[in-house]
């Protein structure tokens, strides 16, 4: 497939949408929109048979939700994509990670947006304070156990794709490892 053209739909400091005209392999056109967002860092900091879980109300949906920490880069701000998952941690639960490892990196919505994101394990963790972001100012945080989050995945109560692709990861990766 060959972009034959682009222009900017829309901008605002955290997406740009843009429309593509194409030419397919069999010569005929299309066109494609595409949601360019920044790449994010989700992390799952597990402890005593559990994890940390944060809920915030999500405008899109216009419900509140629980998931993974997770989050991108503010404006201006830098850094590995360790770095940002270290950040988002802190940020949003206080928790910093004694051990961090990385579980993978996953594409959101191929076929929608250039956006992609790291999954990390984080473990070894200490308390300390959050520095949520104002649209973060809802927040709430809670410990559950596993068997606790995966009632809350078959009643419908965790629904958020990143996370569960998330958790997915380390599922794949504990089976691999009892073999």
């Amino acid at each position: 497939m060959r972009t034959t053209g682009s222009r900017e739909v829309y901008r605002n400091p955290w997406i740009r949408v843009r429309e593509d005209a194409v030419e397919r392999a069999d010569g005929s056109a299309g066109v494609y929109g595409v949601v360019e967002k920044a790449d994010f860092a989700l992390v799952l900091p597990a402890e005593r048979g559990g994890f940390w879980l944060v809920e915030q109300y999500r405008y899109p949906l216009g419900r509140r939700a629980w998931e993974f920490p997770q989050g991108t880069w503010t404006a201006g701000s830098t850094g590995s994509a360790e770095d940002l998952a270290r950040a988002e941690l802190a940020e949003e639960t206080g928790l910093r990670a004694g051990s961090l490892r990385h579980l993978g990196h996953l594409d959101l919505a191929p076929g929608l947006s250039t956006q992609a994101f790291d999954v990390w394990l984080a473990t070894d963790l200490t308390p300390g304070p959050t520095a949520r972001e104002a649209t973060e100012a809802d927040m709430r945080q809670a410990f559950v156990t596993e068997d606790e989050l995966r009632a809350m995945v078959t009643g419908g109560r965790f629904t958020d794709g990143p996370s569960l692709a998330a958790y997915a990861l380390l599922l794949l990766e504990r089976s691999a490892a009892s073999r």
